[in-house]
C-alpha cells in the first residue's frame, strides 16, 4: 500500500491530548501477565508504569520463581505465580491459575516478558476466551508473535484491542520484511487486519483508517525495557476509562516528553526505561492543568 495513499496522519500534541483528557473517577484494575524465566523485570516495568499512569489495582502473574521477588520489588502489586515449560517460558495450564482474577481485571497487558513463540501462542489461546467480555487487551512483545502466527484470537477482542509492536514485531504481523516496514502504512494494515488500535514508533491507526502521528520520540527511546514502559502506560490509561485511541495518544506522548526530560541528565543514549518511570507523574500532571 503506498505511502501517498494516505492522508497526513493528525499530530500528537500537547492540544490535542487536552482536549480528550481522561477521567480520574475511574481506576480500574490492570493484570500483567508475563515474567518469563529470563525475564523478570518486564512486567515490573510495565506494571509500575501502569500505575504512574493512574490504574487503581496492580495484579502481576509471572513465572513461580519469581513471584516473590517481584512482590518485594514492586509492593503496590499483588503478584501470582505461573507455571513454566521446561524452555522457561510461561506454559499454557497458567491460563488456569489466572481463572479467579481474569474476570475482575478492566485491562489485561500480555507480552512483557514473555518467551517462546510457540509456548506464548498456546498460552494466547487458553487465555483469550477466559478474558472478560468487555476488559481492554494490550498485547506486547512475543505477544504479537504468538497473534501473527495465529490471527484468529484477535476475533473475541476485536474493538478492544491495542497492540504495540516495535518494527520487527510489526513485520511479522503485516507479513512483510523488516526492511519494507513503513510506520504508517503498515500500522493501518495491521489495525485494520485485527481489529484494534496500533501504536507503532509514534504512529496511532485506528482500524477505520483514522491516523495520528507524534513526533516527539528520539533515539534514547529506543533502549531495552522502553517498550514494557509503553504498553504499561497504555493499560494503566486504559484502567482510568480511555478509549484504545486516547489511550495511544496519551501513552505515546507521555513516554515520548519523559524521555525528553531526561537527556539533560543522560544524554540521548544513556537513558535507562526504569528513569522514564519517576518522570510520567510529572508530564501526566502538566497536561492535565
Amino acid at each position: 500500500m503506498p505511502r501517498d495513499s494516505f492522508p497526513e496522519p493528525v499530530p500528537i500534541s500537547p492540544a490535542l491530548v487536552r482536549d480528550r483528557r481522561i477521567g480520574t473517577g475511574e481506576r480500574g484494575t490492570v493484570l500483567v501477565v508475563g515474567g518469563a524465566r529470563t525475564v523478570p523485570g518486564a512486567p515490573a516495568l510495565s506494571g509500575t508504569a501502569a500505575l504512574r499512569a493512574g490504574a487503581g489495582t496492580l495484579q502481576l502473574a509471572v513465572a513461580e520463581r519469581h513471584a516473590t521477588a517481584l512482590g518485594v520489588a514492586v509492593p503496590e502489586a499483588s503478584v501470582l505465580g505461573l507455571p513454566e515449560t521446561t524452555s522457561g517460558a510461561i506454559a499454557a495450564d497458567a491460563a488456569d491459575r489466572l481463572a479467579d482474577v481474569l474476570p475482575g481485571a478492566g485491562t489485561v497487558v500480555v507480552g512483557p516478558g514473555l518467551t517462546g513463540a510457540e509456548e506464548t501462542e498456546a498460552l494466547l489461546r487458553r487465555l483469550v476466551p477466559a478474558i472478560a467480555p468487555d476488559a481492554r487487551v494490550v498485547l506486547d512483545a512475543f505477544a504479537l508473535g504468538a497473534l501473527s502466527r495465529a490471527p484468529e484470537l484477535a476475533e473475541p477482542l476485536a474493538d478492544r484491542l491495542l497492540l504495540t509492536p516495535n518494527r520487527v514485531e510489526a513485520a511479522f504481523l503485516d507479513g512483510c520484511e523488516e526492511k519494507d516496514v513503513d510506520d504508517l502504512a503498515t500500522a493501518v494494515r495491521i489495525a485494520r487486519r485485527y481489529r484494534g488500535v496500533v501504536l507503532l514508533m509514534g504512529v496511532v491507526a485506528a482500524p477505520d483508517g483514522r491516523t495520528w502521528r507524534d513526533g516527539s520520540g528520539h533515539v534514547g527511546l529506543a533502549t531495552s525495557g522502553s517498550g514494557d514502559v509503553l504498553a504499561g502506560l497504555t493499560g494503566g490509561f486504559l484502567a482510568r476509562g480511555a478509549e484504545p485511541d486516547q489511550a495511544a495518544w496519551w501513552a505515546t506522548h507521555v513516554h515520548a516528553v519523559a524521555g525528553q526530560r531526561l537527556i539533560p541528565a543522560t544524554g540521548s543514549t544513556g537513558l535507562l526505561a526504569r528513569e522514564l518511570i519517576a518522570e510520567i507523574p510529572r508530564v501526566i500532571a502538566e497536561l492535565e492543568r
